[in-house]
């Protein structure tokens, strides 16, 4: 599914694209391993005046099995895909969703699963829009492409009960 916004206005020079993800998490009510996954399903494009277009593309983060007696982040990856016309520069924001970005949460009715999700590897910079410490990532598009990946982790130790949790988090590119 694509959709289309065409931007015809001098006025309006920044285009915005909002786009839904979410995070969610699946546990058996028998044991304390639970399925963990970003579950993406659509794919936005933006045409804009002057010639200036920028699309996004995501692939899904999937957390594998969560177990509240590993000592260990549970840690994991997934892709934001960006292609601009070249030269055009971006900026991608990631939104808290139903946390901070100190601590973002997926949630299974009163219940919370603490997660985060970071702009490198080592995960020491939370992704998100600038604010709280959090950090943008930002790029010129090439024609081509552009592959930025989304690294996330949950820490060890959560004692949650059995349930679905999830998040949504909102990722915007501005161009």
């Amino acid at each position: 599914m694509k959709t289309f916004i065409s931007l015809r206005s001098d006025f309006f020079r920044t285009c915005k694209l909002a786009r839904s993800i979410m995070f969610s998490t699946l546990m058996g009510k028998k044991s304390q391993n639970m399925i963990v996954s970003w579950l993406i399903a659509v794919a936005f494009t933006l045409i804009a005046d002057q010639g200036r277009a920028c699309s996004l593309n995501y692939t899904g983060v999937d957390f594998g099995k969560y177990d509240f007696y590993n000592d260990a982040a549970l840690l994991s990856s997934g892709n934001i895909d960006v292609s601009c016309a070249s030269g055009v520069g971006y900026t991608i924001t990631l939104s808290a969703g139903n946390g901070t970005y100190e601590q973002r949460v997926m949630a299974s009715g009163a219940h919370l699963l603490n997660y985060n999700l970071f702009t490198a590897a080592n995960r020491a910079l939370v992704w998100g829009d600038a604010t709280y410490g959090s950090a943008r990532v930002s790029g010129s598009g090439s024609g081509e492409a552009v592959n930025h990946v989304v690294y996330g982790s949950i820490p060890p130790h959560q004692n949650v009960p059995a349930g679905n949790y999830s998040d949504t988090v909102t990722v915007m590119i501005t161009f």
